[in-house]
């Protein structure tokens, strides 16, 4: 199992290049299962979660071929001969995405069985919010042995007025490509407004769906009786945006940020200047991040988008360590999303948490040490940590940062960081 050997105390220095939103690929994937043309995506991200998509793909019978050399970002479709409407608990279980095969199987082809999904281990993330949606579509639904079983009713699904109780990104995505084959208006209200929940829209409208409203509380979706095929770009990737920009003040470094999407990132680019680093924006497509010591102490409450994400959490809060003052920090998305907390402790950090409340006293002395990481995004912030801390820090269990982050060590030491992939 591979860790990563931090050497601790290098101010990053440098550009790097955003690769493609995985957020926003993952559903990309999932609805070229709506046509039986080809569909093109560009942008890909070259992450274990992509991988594990295109398995899942495979295993029902797509035909899924990767780009190399100067395509390597490229990811081609073809599902005109699905063989299985069965997303198996083996792939399911790693990847909470996964359940976004559910309502493109299930506009399709009437029906589908999907295993109840895992992912990480930062909350319940129930699916419920799908199944409602579902059944409002006219979808019977039932659930047994860890598996959803959907089946469209004689006519398939029809349009329907869905709100949803609250916020759910993968929600909105699964029945905005389950409405787009439906009979009839669908009207998504309440519905989130991540940029990856636009930038899927784009794609299923290039493929023939009439949406409009996305990005917006209320989404309609006038059905249409089939898709065709498309070539689509994936856009940036605003959490490893911001996971790097954050790189760039805890280490009191400067960093050029390209191929990116300000406008996504405000929030966090707000916390940012309030912490008192230098945050300007070269071009349409890039920032850069400056940050003298020391840092100031800023309160930071997570949100649905526009607001801070809760993806950016645990990196801001192994900022905020290396800050003067006390902080204080609000998770209002996931219940568990503090399981980093302990990690960072080991390495000095002076953390203690109060139900959905993080305390951060700073600034902390941090020092390298063994730790383990426990999400995906829990993995960045003591990556983070690594990079201030001095000495060693060992990284285990980084399957889960591959999970999201391209080649991040390597990208990291471009501008200056010592970071060693060891097994």
């Amino acid at each position: 199992m591979d860790k990563f050997l931090i050497r601790g105390g290098t101010p990053l220095e440098g550009q790097l290049s955003i690769s493609g939103a995985k957020n926003a690929a993952l559903p990309a994937l999932a609805a070229a299962l709506l046509t039986d043309k080809r569909v093109v995506l560009e942008n890909i991200p070259a992450v274990r979660d992509i991988r594990t998509m295109g398995r899942l793909l495979a295993t029902l019978g797509a035909e899924v071929s990767y780009g190399k050399g100067a395509q390597s970002h490229r990811v081609v479709i073809e599902a005109g001969d699905i063989t299985s409407r069965e997303a198996p608990y083996d792939l399911v279980k790693t990847m909470r995405a996964s359940s976004l095969v559910l309502g493109p199987l299930l506009a399709r082809f009437g029906s589908a069985r999907v295993s109840v999904p895992g992912g990480c281990a930062i909350g319940a993330r129930p699916i419920d919010l799908h199944v409602k949606g579902l059944e409002k579509l006219g979808a019977g639904i039932r659930q047994e042995h860890g598996y959803i079983e959907a089946q469209a009713p004689d006519g398939g699904l029809k349009g329907a007025q869905i709100f949803f109780s609250r916020v759910t990104v993968t929600g909105t995505e699964d029945l905005m490509m389950a409405a787009v084959l439906a009979d009839g208006e669908t009207v998504l209200e309440n519905a989130a407004r991540e940029p990856e929940v636009g930038d899927l829209a784009d794609l299923l409208v290039k493929m023939g769906a009439k949406i409009e409203g996305a990005g917006t509380t209320t989404i309609r979706i006038q059905g249409v009786g089939r898709l065709h095929g498309a070539r689509h770009t994936i856009i940036p990737d605003r959490i490893e945006a911001g996971t790097f920009a954050v790189a760039a003040a805890i280490t009191g470094g400067r960093l050029l940020l390209e191929r990116c999407h300000p406008g996504h990132l405000m929030a966090v680019i707000d916390k940012l200047k309030e912490a008192g680093a230098g945050v300007s924006l070269p071009s349409p497509s890039s920032i850069e991040i400056e940050a003298p010591r020391p840092l100031k102490a800023v309160n930071v409450t997570t949100q649905e988008y526009p607001g801070f994400a809760t993806d950016m959490q645990a990196q801001f809060m192994a900022l905020l360590t290396q800050a003067e003052g006390t902080s204080i920090i609000t998770e209002t998305i996931f219940e568990n999303r503090f399981m980093h907390v302990l990690e960072l402790a080991r390495m000095g950090a002076q953390i203690s948490v109060e139900g959905n409340r993080a305390v951060v006293m700073g600034k902390s002395a941090l020092s390298g040490a063994s730790v383990l990481c426990s999400d995906l995004r829990a993995s960045a912030s003591l990556v983070l940590a690594g990079l201030v801390a001095q000495g060693e820090t060992l990284v285990d269990r980084v399957y889960h940062i591959d999970r999201g982050y391209e080649k991040i060590e390597q990208r990291l030491c471009s501008v200056g960081a010592q970071v060693e992939r060891v097994s």
